[in-house]
């Protein structure tokens, strides 16, 4: 998916009454990507909001709303979750989980090939999450770096269960679908759009030739002479391309990406059990995958960061001030002058009011100085007849 900064019909919509669309993250063939909040559950969201030209295809409705309730039922730290979908005037849509973070793909562009300890950390929750789905029934058929979210806290996940498989049985030729995932597609896919878990397998063992090499293993002028090229053609071991990678990453991208599916892990169960054991075998490090830091999803929420505040400030200056009885908003410079009055009272009666102060405080002096000076008197009165008391 693209990003793109221009303004968007659905930005500020609320979709099925529930689902405001805040931001837009990426765009792509046939779904573009928003950042929302639902308002039910004052809760943030992604909303991925499919092209208005599925709306018309009933097969591909039905199909949507079928892939999403399985997918929904799934449950795993390594899947995206799904919350809800539905159909809002010319929009199918799906309500799921938002990841703050970024995709692989980003990362890949940001960092390049990652070494074996890394490369486990990312397909290891890849794997676990498509493991659940394969016991349930479910196959992804679009494994990618793209469909691979990374969270800021180092959360691995893959999102965009039964999309493929919704688009691919609409009526619409849904060209975006080939060319989106050429580098990935397993041969059986490629030749008769036949898909198993163990089509996932060979595009898991794609992705990790690309996440130990920093490309795919298959060039060509377009993407279906990319395609085409696994029909006739192995993965070559990563070794090949990079000096250095363990036998063990060697083998794990070859048994995965075998041309007959029957020389495959049988589902990505088995496929990240022999991971584990590599992993083991080798001693590589635990390590937390980094999330792209100039992610598509860290500008959106940017934007709606500036968005939000423009719009407070808008409201702000659009209504009077409030008034407050026991704060000053301004400073004495700019207090209100009036020569006839004096922090609110009339001069007449504040003069009035001094001068009446004045007298009393006169008064209470006279009182003290002459009690003052009784008390003298007396003193000295006293003091001189001391000597006839004796």
């Amino acid at each position: 998916m693209e990003t793109s900064q221009r303004s968007d019909p659905l930005v500020g919509a609320v979709l099925d009454g529930r689902y405001r669309v805040d931001a837009m993250i990426a765009t792509g063939g046939m779904s573009t990507v928003y950042r929302g909040l639902d308002i039910r559950l004052d809760r943030p969201v992604a909303l991925k909001v499919m092209d208005s030209r599925y709306a018309q295809d009933q097969q591909f409705l039905t199909r949507f709303q079928r892939e999403a309730r399985a997918v929904a039922r799934l449950k795993d730290p390594g899947l995206v979750s799904v919350y809800d979908q539905g159909f809002d005037a010319h929009h199918p849509f799906l309500v799921m989980e938002l990841v703050e973070g970024g995709t692989l793909r980003e990362l890949l562009h940001e960092r390049g090939p990652m070494p074996p300890h890394a490369v486990a950390a990312v397909l290891a929750p890849v794997l676990s999450g498509l493991a659940v789905a394969h016991r349930a029934g479910l196959v992804h058929r679009d494994v990618k770096p793209e469909n691979v979210l990374i969270s800021d806290d180092g959360d691995v996940k893959i999102a965009d269960f039964g999309l493929v498989r919704a688009v691919a049985e609409a009526k619409i030729t849904s060209t975006s679908v080939i060319l989106g995932t050429a580098a990935y597609l397993s041969p059986e896919q490629v030749g008769t759009g036949d898909a198993s878990p163990r089509s996932d397998v060979y595009g898991v063992g794609v992705l990790a030739y690309e996440l130990l090499t920093g490309d795919t293993p298959f060039k060509g002028d377009n993407a279906l002479s990319v395609a085409y090229q696994r029909m006739d053609n192995d993965v070559p071991p990563p070794s090949a391309a990079i000096a250095g990678i363990p036998t063990q990453f060697d083998e794990l991208v070859l048994c995965a990406t075998a041309r007959n599916p029957a020389d495959r892990y049988a589902d990505a169960q088995d496929m990240g059990a022999e991971l584990e054991a590599i992993v083991e075998e080798l001693g590589l490090p635990p390590f937390r995958v980094p999330a792209p830091r100039n992610s598509a999803q860290h500008a959106s929420a940017a934007a709606q960061h500036v968005s939000a505040h423009a719009e407070r400030t808008t409201e702000a200056t659009a209504q009077p001030p409030r008034q407050h009885t026991r704060e000053f908003t301004r400073g004495p410079e700019d207090w209100p002058h009036d020569p006839d009055r004096f922090a609110g009272i009339e001069i007449d009666e504040f003069e009035w009011a001094r001068q009446r102060a004045r007298r009393a405080t006169l008064f209470w002096v006279i009182a003290v100085l002459t009690l003052a000076g009784l008390v003298a008197v007396g003193a000295w009165t006293l003091g001189s007849n001391l000597d006839g008391l004796f």
